[in-house]
């Protein structure tokens, strides 16, 4: 009796520190069965079923070592690895190298056609998550109640809420006892992070999150997510905000095509409250609109490599190579290897994902790009030969090499039917200093600057060009209406173009404004966080045309 008790307890204590999904397309639990569950069972048998007699003429085992029921176990952990021994040979490339590549279905597009015309600088996410931790840390350092007890967490997730990018991440607890000591009020809120304004923002929750990554025992959040879903095997779990600014955290669901562990790809996803602790299943198809990140970039990149070298065959992806592809590639953190590198695009309400298509021969230019909606991951491809994005940023560096700026992984923008990668150049310490723009298929066209919408007005001088458009100008008001537009000012800039001084605003929403300062002086009046009335005409190609603004009254 008190071996069961043993053999039991250790089970549900082994279960709850590891927490492996009961569902045979876990690797985890094929181990937890073999190693934590079958052979302590299987070796215990086995001594209690010798029994060993000790006298004069010497140690006798009057019953074998391997009893029936020992025999019987040790047979199961036998099979068991014979599964996974069959299971890695079958599964293998060579067998099912067409299920491969058909796992992400790729649709050709014409580039012109399927990214508008960037000329929406707001929705250029050129921000990676080094400088958002930097920005979100010195946002959070600033709460002198909050700085003590909770750290902010490095996993930044890229979303988009209401048309606009950003960059969202919770509050962590700062280990075990600040844990214990503020379990009762939960974690208060969370950090935003512009891309395009380059701010934090800390948001203060009316209650707070409860079942989070960083809290113990039954609040940790997987252990709380794996009681409700004890057969589901998920994976990516990160936190969201939806269009209302109410956190979630996202748990991707996996399947496996392939044999039991191989052809990974999302069939759904499981949606936890952490306030309430409430979770919810959805079906891929099924996914509230407002979710962004259900197909983390590596696992869309792993895809598309797949398809990029199988779709001829196996045999041809290891000898003639015809025709096989696959994502661009960068160093990755330890310097030691090489994996795919993305970017992110915000379009139609969603995250895409966009990565360069090289061949596989390491060249140092793209045969195209792909396109992949990070929750529903519909793939597009464009075929648009030029410089990969290492290439690029070697040539935006070039630019400022005398004050040794070091340039983020670009974004891929639209700019008068020109692909251009538009990035960030910073400092040694991670400051964002200037702008970056390179044309794509003429990577020495090259525009640099100290605001992102100055770099897009040389770039197109560049381009060839001869005058960029007057956005004011009287047959540009014929063609669009004046609108008004409610705005709190997020961020205010003063640029010179061609001895003119302009006023930039961007509001909270993402909308860019600009004004000639001499057309209107009262724009020194203004500061971030004012609320305004603008009046301007929409524009197609950058900063909305400014004519005048009026404040709104407080109540």
């Amino acid at each position: 009796m008190i071996f069961w008790v043993v053999w039991l307890l250790w089970i549900g204590i082994t279960y709850y520190i590891s927490l492996p999904a009961i569902n045979l397309h876990s690797m985890e639990f094929w181990f937890y069965l073999i190693i934590v569950v079958l052979l302590p069972l299987a070796i215990a048998l086995a001594i209690r079923q010798s029994a060993i007699n000790i006298s004069k003429s010497g140690i006798q085992i009057e019953k074998g070592l391997f009893g029936k029921a020992s025999k019987i176990v040790f047979g199961v952990i036998a099979l068991s690895l014979v599964i996974l021994g069959l299971n890695a040979v079958f599964s293998a490339k060579i067998f099912h190298a067409k299920r491969y590549a058909s796992i992400l279905n790729i649709q050709e597009k014409e580039f012109t056609e399927d990214i508008d015309q960037s000329t929406a600088l707001s929705k250029i996410a050129l921000m990676d998550t080094s400088s958002a931790i930097r920005l979100g840390n010195r946002e959070l350092g600033s709460l002198a109640e909050l700085v003590s007890q909770y750290n902010v967490s490095e996993h930044y997730a890229q979303i988009d809420v209401n048309g606009a990018p950003m960059k969202v991440s919770a509050l962590d607890y700062d280990g075990f006892f600040k844990w214990l000591g503020n379990r009762k009020q939960g974690v208060p809120g969370y950090v935003t992070v512009d891309p395009v304004g380059q701010n934090a923002n800390y948001i203060k929750l009316d209650s707070g999150m409860k079942y989070v990554p960083s809290a113990f025992f039954n609040e940790r959040l997987d252990r709380h997510i794996r009681f409700q879903y004890p057969t589901k095997y998920f994976g990516n779990t990160h936190f969201e905000v939806d269009e209302e600014g109410k956190p979630y955290y996202v748990s991707c669901v996996y399947d496996f095509k392939i044999g039991l562990f191989s052809g990974t790809t999302v069939k759904g996803a499981i949606i936890c409250d952490p306030v309430s602790g409430d979770c919810s299943y959805y079906d891929v198809k099924d996914i509230p609109i407002w979710v962004d990140n259900v197909f983390d970039g590596e696992l869309l990149t792993t895809q598309y490599n797949w398809y990029g070298e199988l779709s001829n065959g196996f045999w041809n992806s290891q000898i003639g190579k015809k025709g096989c592809k696959k994502c661009t590639e960068t160093t990755n953190s330890s310097g030691d290897g090489y994996v795919a590198d993305y970017g992110y695009i915000s379009k139609d309400g969603d995250i895409w994902i966009y990565t360069g298509v090289t061949s596989v021969n390491d060249d140092a230019s793209n045969i195209g790009f792909i396109l992949v909606n990070q929750r529903t991951a519909e793939a597009h491809y464009f075929m648009i030969p030029g410089a990969d994005e290492s290439s690029a940023m070697s040539a935006a560096e070039g630019e400022v090499q005398e004050k040794r700026y070091e340039a983020s992984f670009p974004s891929l923008v639209n700019i008068d039917n020109q692909p251009t990668y538009v990035m960030v150049l910073k400092d040694q310490s991670g400051i964002v200093k200037m702008y970056a723009m390179v044309n794509v298929e003429q990577y020495n066209i090259v525009s640099t600057a100290n605001t992102l919408d100055e770099c897009f007005v040389n770039y197109r001088k560049r381009l060839g060009i001869e005058k960029v458009e007057d956005l004011t100008s009287s047959e540009e008001k014929e063609e669009k209406p004046l609108k008004e537009y409610e705005i709190e000012i997020a961020s205010l800039q003063y640029v010179s173009i061609e001895g003119d001084t302009y006023v930039y605003l961007l509001g909270t929403n993402g909308l860019i404004f600009r004004q000639r300062f001499a057309d209107n002086e009262q724009l020194i009046s203004l500061h971030v966080g004012d609320s305004i009335k603008v009046y301007a005409r929409e524009n197609m190609e950058g900063a909305y045309p400014m004519e005048d603004f009026s404040r709104i009254e407080e109540n």
